[in-house]
């Protein structure tokens, strides 16, 4: 190797070190300037105006830092591994294998639905099956390590194991059903040409790439997708902000302690237009229990919260073509409203 390519080398690692150093150093930091931005103004999340614009200033850089970082290194990572190999890792053998993997994955991210967007795209740029990312989109939000040991603490290791069991069952069912029907040409046509090319002529001359030229291509990828994409993101997470903190906890918990039949799929219907976590959600939740709401009907609200939220549905919608979208919803809402009547059969007294 020259000389000058090893200068060259070194003074990338330098720049990349810097980077990634400053992005971790923001992206550890965007609570604590939440708070110092809105001290400033004069306001306190006391109010619930306070909170949504915390909410805000928090959850919009959170989730375009997440999209840059993650679009830059599948840009990256292209240039070495063909979407082929990608898709054929997540596919899987048999079918449900690759759609149970990535649903596993989702478990190990603690995400909400709009950050688990990025990774959505970033699979959906690698060349992963549709359902399998699906997958991935359902189960990051809903079955999360915090969302389980929340519950567990809370409610105990019987609901935090079925909660765990029925989510994935979700995840994956819901993935293989949209991945059978073939909904590929419901992606977004840019989307379609991302996946069709996929640095296809990169990663045939990889071996002959040099790190600059790989960080080149990083750096197009993140132009392309999130110039594309980081509107819907203001709006999505604006539209969860207005509306953050503002949940009417005594009419819900009318709704939700009725034996009806229909308690169960109008709490998911109250839940969709709302955003949160799961740590956000689940104080609403024993809240609601507190106020005597059925235990099987608060969950399907919470999953169609973190899992099915409005903001979430505007921030697709720049991947996504309405078709699918609304399959999307409709396969999940039904496995969510499926959740709540076996939680109120299992647990009718909790």
């Amino acid at each position: 190797m020259k000389p000058e390519q090893d200068n060259a080398n070194l003074k990338l690692a330098a720049l990349a070190a810097a980077a990634v150093a400053t992005w971790l150093l923001l992206y550890s930091n965007l609570e604590p300037l939440a708070d110092t931005l809105l001290h400033l103004a004069g306001l306190s999340r006391a109010n619930r105006f306070g909170e949504a614009l915390h909410f805000f200033i928090y959850e919009v850089p959170k989730v375009l830092m997440l999209l840059t970082a993650v679009v830059f290194v599948m840009g990256v990572v292209h240039t070495f591994v063909s979407p082929e190999k990608t898709r054929a890792l997540l596919s899987g053998r048999r079918l449900g294998v690759g759609n149970a993997m990535a649903a596993s994955l989702g478990i190990v991210t603690p995400f909400c639905s709009c950050s688990a967007v990025p990774l959505f795209i970033g699979f959906l740029q690698a060349g992963v099956p549709l359902g399998v990312t699906f997958s991935f989109l359902i189960s990051a939000p809903m079955v999360n390590e915090v969302a389980l040991a929340l519950l567990f603490g809370m409610f105990g290791w019987k609901v935090a194991l079925l909660y765990l069991a029925m989510g994935l069952l979700i995840a994956v069912t819901a993935g293989l059903v949209i991945g059978q029907l073939g909904m590929e040409r419901y992606l977004e046509e840019w989307v379609q040409k991302i996946q069709q090319s996929c640095a296809c002529d990169a990663v045939q001359n990889g071996s002959a790439m040099t790190w600059y030229e790989r960080v080149q291509e990083g750096v197009k990828h993140v132009r392309e997708i999130v110039g594309k994409v980081w509107l819907y993101i203001v709006i999505g997470v604006g539209l969860g902000a207005g509306i953050h903190g503002y949940v009417p906890e005594n009419f819900m918990a009318s709704i939700m302690g009725a034996d009806a039949w229909w308690s169960v799929p109008a709490a998911v219907l109250i839940g969709v237009p709302m955003y949160s976590n799961a740590a956000g959600i689940l104080p609403v939740v024993q809240a609601l229990l507190g106020k005597g709401a059925a235990l099987g009907t608060v969950m399907a609200f919470m999953m169609s919260v973190i899992a099915l939220s409005a903001p979430e549905m505007i921030i697709l919608r720049k991947v996504l073509k309405p078709q699918l979208i609304a399959l999307f919803a409709g396969v999940v809402a039904v496995g969510i409203m499926l959740v709540g009547f076996v939680f109120n059969a299992v647990f009718p007294t909790f």
